[in-house]
């Protein structure tokens, strides 16, 4: 006998005979002879009786059609199998014109999703029918009832969903030397360990590439010049013995010559060995110089993913003081500087400047010509954006000046704000080691649901009671697909277990990564702090003190939730200030439709990015600073400052050190500075002129205005999505 019913999104309901009868009666109803009310009762004892005692809505539905098929009323089972199919068309009719809209290249908020990603391209397409079709799946099989019901009801967001079937992992920082002194396989290609700059550079490439198509989220190689910087040498040496064999006698003396620096300089006035070493050196800053250029492009042609998207690729460098190091730096900014192709800002890989005291921040340190000269690349190109090693929460005791291998102990970033560095497991480090997964919370919502109760005191109180039911479903969920990760084998990781991720090299093709993928961290975040504030005390954090106070509050339980979250499940989770991209509109959509407009909260169709000022807000880049700045520390997860500036940034690098004079004074973890910047889409012709309708270049109308979307740079906000364009739409410069 029939006792519960399993439904189509997984739910388990009792057997409800009444519904069999209305199905057939409706049948019966459009045949000749009508219903039969005997009839129908017969046929649903029947199944209620033969049935076993749980059954699917499906299987049900089959012992319909066979009890009408031997039945008088044979015409009645066609019918019912007409509606039965009707009902199956009108459950996939959404997904039907989603369908159409990705293939009619439609734009739209599910096309645009992702604003790297071309969805016009066919394997663009291939990649969004994947996605949309697999989160589904997720759904119905693979979360948990909570998690489910706290997805379908605007609670939470779980980031990267249509991945999660793959128990593949988010983003990983390279450690590259391993690659380049012991080579890799890729596939069906070998690649053997780097003798020369130019080899180095395109093993840093092949990393990337092959990587990305392993993993999520983004790639990054966390110590750019110290990984380079014996390639520069060895190349230095192959052009003394170059030398050596024009002039007919032996060089190898100047093979290890101590050099200040590598730079170009003439050889005018020069005369013996000090000529042929400064020839050697000018050949070898041109290849150093022509291996960067020839990064950046492919970092910007590369696809991965199917075809449709290049890597999302990050570098972090700047403290490198040798000889060899600086070459590498100062000619990665040159090569940035000049634009790709035809000048045109290059859109990946994130540069990331490391600013560090005493190294590259201060007058007469080491580097600090080229910190300046990175200021005036970003004032040009967006990049470096600039991560703090100053700040108190990205310090390590185990660093030295002196330590050649210092970079080890140095915090690297991801350019989307991405931050991995504490370990429960092992080394403090950011190197071999990434986020594993990530949810957000929507923290806007739990706060309207307040907004009726009168006495603020209760109405606080009862909504820190609803963000600890949320928080403990995020972390139950974020468990739950932890213990379906590990599950994955080190072959399904070919490149990320043997050579990148902490301890993956130990692992034998066949052993699951379970030993290994707890270095990872898992990311709570929450987006619309500004609204929520709104929403609990009437005002946000950039106008009241008393919000600003509020706000610390609740990031500061949200930290020590996750604290006791990694006690409890015994691993690294870590507070992540979001960066929302299309989630940004997704839960503001939810909302509008629960709650309707509310003024400050829901009346526009994006919430604030994570714990950021509101973009329409009007105030200085040192309030901003210094509301943002105490964030930083709570969210160890990842977090980001942007000031906007106004006018061509070009020619004003002392804007850009202005900020991250800020940086430093509000001891702020990771920063990158916005300004105006136009582009041809025909030509790739680039000014920061206002208002520029035609390109003065080719003559052609279609401009672009190059931005920073929540982290790194997209070549056309045509691929914005609407929440982010509004957005973008309502910036103001911060003066």
């Amino acid at each position: 006998m029939i006792q519960t019913v399993v439904k189509r999104d997984g739910r388990v309901v009792g057997y409800n005979e009444e519904k069999i009868k209305a199905a057939i009666r409706k049948a019966m109803l459009t045949t000749e002879l009508g219903e039969d009310e005997a009839l129908i009762n017969k046929i649903t004892d029947r199944i209620g009786y033969s049935g076993k005692e749980r059954m699917t809505v499906e299987q049900i539905q089959d012992l319909v059609e066979d009890e009408l098929m031997r039945s008088p009323r044979r015409e009645v089972a066609k019918r019912y199998i007409a509606y039965r199919d009707q009902r199956s068309i009108a459950r996939r009719a959404k997904t039907r014109d989603m369908f159409n809209e990705i293939i009619e290249a439609k734009n739209n908020d599910i096309t645009r999703e992702n604003a790297n990603m071309n969805t016009d391209s066919p394997a663009g397409m291939m990649m969004k029918f994947a996605s949309e079709t697999t989160k589904p799946f997720v759904d119905d099989y693979l979360l948990s009832p909570e998690a489910r019901d706290a997805v379908r009801s605007g609670y939470i967001h779980i980031h990267d969903k249509d991945y999660y079937p793959t128990k593949s992992l988010t983003c990983v920082q390279h450690p590259l030397d391993r690659i380049l002194s012991y080579g890799f396989i890729a596939g069906h290609g070998e690649s053997r360990p780097a003798k020369r700059i130019e080899t180095a550079s395109v093993i840093a490439c092949i990393s990337l590439e092959t990587c990305q198509n392993e993993m999520h989220g983004g790639q990054a190689i966390p110590a750019f010049d110290f990984y380079l910087a014996p390639y520069v040498r060895s190349s230095f040496i192959e052009e003394v013995d170059n030398l050596s064999k024009f002039v007919g006698r032996d060089l190898s003396h100047l093979h290890h010559i101590q050099l200040k620096d590598f730079e170009k300089k003439p050889l005018e006035g020069l005369e013996g060995d000090e000529r042929l070493l400064q020839h050697a050196v000018n050949r070898t800053v041109s290849r150093v110089h022509q291996a960067m250029e020839a990064f950046i492009h492919n970092m910007n042609t590369i696809h991965s993913r199917g075809g449709n998207q290049v890597v999302f690729s990050s570098i972090n460098y700047g403290t490198d003081t040798s000889a060899e190091g600086r070459c590498i730096i100062r000619e990665l900014l040159h090569s940035t500087y000049e634009g790709v192709g035809n000048g045109a800002t290059a859109i990946f890989p994130i540069q990331i400047w490391k600013k560090k005291r005493g190294v590259n921040y201060l007058e007469g340190d080491p580097n600090y010509d080229l910190y300046r000269l990175a200021c005036k690349v970003t004032a040009r190109r967006f990049f470096p954006n600039f991560v703090n090693l100053d700040a108190t929460f990205n310090h390590h005791d185990k660093w030295r000046a002196d330590d050649p291998e210092r970079y080890k102990y140095e915090i690297a970033t991801m350019g989307c704000r991405t931050r991995v560095f504490e370990d429960r497991y092992g080394e403090k480090t950011s190197i071999g080691r990434g986020n594993l997964s990530f949810t957000t919370v929507n923290i806007v919502r739990l706060a309207i649901e307040c907004m009726n109760i009168r006495d603020k005191e209760e109405r606080i109180a009862a909504f820190f009671r609803r963000l600890d039911d949320v928080l403990d479903i995020a972390a139950r969920q974020l468990d739950d697909r932890f213990q379906f990760q590990k599950t994955a084998l080190a072959k399904q990781f070919p490149l990320l277990m043997s050579k990148l991720w902490t301890g993956g090299d130990a692992l034998a093709p066949e052993d699951t990564i379970e030993p290994v993928i707890n270095h990872g961290t898992l990311g709570i975040g929450f987006i619309g702090l500004a609204e929520c504030l709104v929403a609990l005390v009437g005002k946000h954090h950039g106008e009241s003190e008393e919000a600003q106070a509020l706000g610390l509050r609740i990031v500061s339980h949200m930290r020590s939730r996750a604290n006791e979250f990694s006690e409890k499940y015994q691993h690294n989770y870590s507070i992540l200030a979001t960066p929302a991209e299309g989630l940004s509109g997704k839960f503001t959509t939810r909302d509008r439709k629960s709650f309707g407009e509310i003024p400050g909260i829901t009346d526009k169709i994006y919430y604030t990015n994570s714990n950021h000022v509101p973009v329409y807000y009007r105030c200085s880049p040192r309030h901003k600073a210094e509301v943002e700045a105490p964030y930083h520390e709570l969210t160890r997860g990842g977090h980001i400052f942007y000031v906007e500036i106004d006018g061509d940034a070009t020619h004003n690098p002392e804007a850009i050190a202005d900020i991250v004079d800020l940086m430093d004074k509000n001891n702020i973890g990771y920063c990158s500075v916005n300004h105006n910047r136009n582009r041809c889409m025909n030509c790739g012709y680039e000014d920061a002129s206002e208002g520029l309708e035609v390109c003065p270049s080719c003559g052609s109308k279609a401009i672009d205005k190059l931005q920073r979307i929540t982290g790194y740079l997209v070549g056309t906000t045509d691929r914005w999505n609407t929440a982010k364009l509004a957005e973008l739409n309502d910036r103001v410069v911060h003066k």
